[in-house]
């Protein structure tokens, strides 16, 4: 017989924003009978998610410390014509780690993995297996709703997890090495140093669209690896996605597509930086955003939820129309020389820049000189992303 499950919170979607809200009510909120649903048999699905520490505000930093597997002080970038040391504390974590925190903060039964939502409402989601769940409020965090909304070009990756068979020689994260062919729009190579003897690499393109070709990937990824003399052994781990980087759209109807008057996060809520299309930096502040919530209905996390995100795609105008300059005034195989430019600025700069905190005087730095792309098309470019 279906069962009815009633609970005060229903998180439907055990990614990060989802697992990330689930811990931020379970501290703010203790007594709080929250479920958190998953299709999957795992919290997190397989990925690596890396930050900076000014991402994360003070206050928020309780939320991300146990979920940390590793961290560095400085990192790298290499472009054809410049190359850089930057002083700033940079942070992964790994799904599995992620999995591991967020179930033991939960109380028994309070993770429903393996449970395949058919829909879901301000207050109550409907489970393939005839269950359903009432609840006081339903947070969505199910992933992207109607991308066709939005005017989007892409960030595209696979990653692999390498063992080696020998101690490899990168001191610090490589965060972009651009000197790569540049291939399928811009094209870097990023590299992250777990262990001696254990290495990240990631072959990332910032493309118009969201096709992947695996096996072109990995090789170049093999290729860049031998180039350094770095001897594979064997790949622990391998990870791939397109994340949406939007230029323009219309916010309102993307917000209903994934839901009318339903509380939504993470992508499906239309955060994710519009840069880099990562979403760890806005799904912290949500969830910390609803664990200082005292009202969790329905209504209300749909308003508290709704209003969040629409004032951070009205004030990431300027993101959007630098994403647009990108991808529609330069071309692909010089695309590149817009980050090459970028990364010659202040290391202050770029770090409040990632984390979508730009100054007045940071964001009049950014656009000042000659642009490394055509006037015209910067200006036509801009046009366009004025949505």
């Amino acid at each position: 017989m279906p069962a009815i499950i009633h609970c005060d919170v229903a998180i439907v979607g055990g990614g990060l924003a989802g697992g990330l809200i689930a811990l931020a009510l379970r501290r703010k909120h203790p007594t709080l009978d929250i479920r958190l649903v998953e299709g999957s048999g795992a919290l997190g699905g397989n990925h690596l998610w890396s930050f900076f520490a000014s991402d994360v505000a003070p206050a928020d930093r309780w939320l991300v410390a146990p979920l940390i597997s590793y961290g560095w002080t400085s990192y790298d970038v290499h472009f054809p014509a410049h190359a850089r040391t930057l002083k700033a504390s940079y942070y992964s974590i790994e799904s599995d780690r992620f999995d591991q925190v967020v179930r033991a903060a939960m109380p028994e039964g309070a993770v429903m993995t393996r449970r395949k939502v058919l829909g879901a409402s301000a207050r109550a989601v409907v489970l393939a297996d005839g269950d359903r769940i009432e609840a006081g409020g339903v947070i969505d965090c199910r992933g992207p709703g109607d991308l066709s909304k939005l005017e989007l070009g892409w960030q595209k990756f696979v990653g692999r997890e390498l063992a080696l068979a020998e101690p490899h020689a990168l001191k610090r994260p490589v965060i972009m090495d651009a000197t790569v062919a540049q291939i399928d729009g811009y094209r870097f190579m990023y590299a992250l140093p777990f262990a001696a003897t254990r290495l990240f690499l990631e072959d990332t393109y910032y493309s118009d669209t969201p096709d992947i070709d695996v096996a072109a990937y990995t090789k170049r990824i093999d290729a860049w690896a031998s180039a350094r003399g770095i001897v594979v052994e064997g790949v622990m781990r391998e990870e791939m996605g397109s994340l949406p980087i939007p230029l323009g759209g219309d916010f309102e109807e993307y917000w209903k597509s994934g839901g009318n008057r339903v509380a939504k996060a993470g992508m499906r809520a239309g955060l994710f930086q519009p840069i880099t299309g990562y979403s760890l930096p806005d799904a912290v502040r949500l969830a910390a955003l609803i664990g200082n919530a005292r009202d969790l209905s329905g209504a209300a996390l749909h308003d508290l939820t709704y209003g969040h995100a629409r004032r951070a795609w009205r004030q990431r105008g300027f993101y959007r129309m630098l994403s647009a300059m990108l991808f529609r005034a330069a071309e692909p195989a010089e695309r590149y020389r817009v980050l090459e430019r970028f990364y010659r600025l202040d290391a202050g700069l770029v770090a409040r820049f990632y984390g979508a905190q730009s100054s007045l005087f940071d964001r009049a730095r950014v656009l000042s000189g000659k642009p490394p792309v055509p006037i015209k098309r910067a200006l036509a470019a801009i046009r366009g992303s004025s949505k």
